[in-house]
């Protein structure tokens, strides 16, 4: 349905909804931040951050909206339904990031080294597979939960840019 309601939606991670007119302010309880390690090159910044926000896209249903319609009714894909903060910092944060994560049970994708190097996603599962977590050459990794955990695991990252 591509029809504008005034009807309130409930939408995992909002508080608040969107008028019609869109002019109300969104506030998400969650938030969700790509953090990447900071000697990529810019084709595998691009290229980390699309594959990992691919693992939080599809993580929980309701996190994508609705597909997207242009004045002349073509239709294009939906999206992710809230803001993305890219990240960059040290390997040392990376890893941090991720064994916060982990013990405080934060759902989160990783993308290391080794998988610049494969060619399919059970290649990709294999490379992760066979190194221990705390040994994983990590070079991004993103997160999705509450602003203020969130916040606290990427304590150490900086504004990509």
């Amino acid at each position: 349905m591509h029809e504008n309601t005034n009807t309130a939606e409930t939408v995992a991670g909002t508080t608040d909804t969107v008028s019609p007119a869109r002019t109300e302010v969104v506030r998400f309880d969650t938030k969700v931040v790509v953090v990447l390690r900071d000697d990529l090159l810019p084709w595998q910044e691009l290229n980390v951050t699309a594959f990992l926000m691919s693992g939080i896209a599809t993580s929980e249903p309701n996190l994508v909206g609705e597909s997207y319609r242009d004045a002349d009714g073509n239709d294009y894909l939906p999206m992710l339904r809230q803001p993305v903060l890219v990240m960059t910092g040290g390997a040392e944060v990376l890893a941090k990031a991720r064994t916060k994560a982990l013990g405080r049970g934060i759902p989160m994708a990783v993308y290391t080294q080794e998988l610049f190097s494969t060619g399919h996603d059970a290649a990709n599962r294999e490379a992760v597979a066979a190194v221990a977590a705390d040994d994983l050459n990590l070079v991004g990794i993103a997160l999705r939960g509450p602003k203020n955990a969130v916040d606290r695991l990427v304590k150490g990252a900086r504004m990509h840019g």
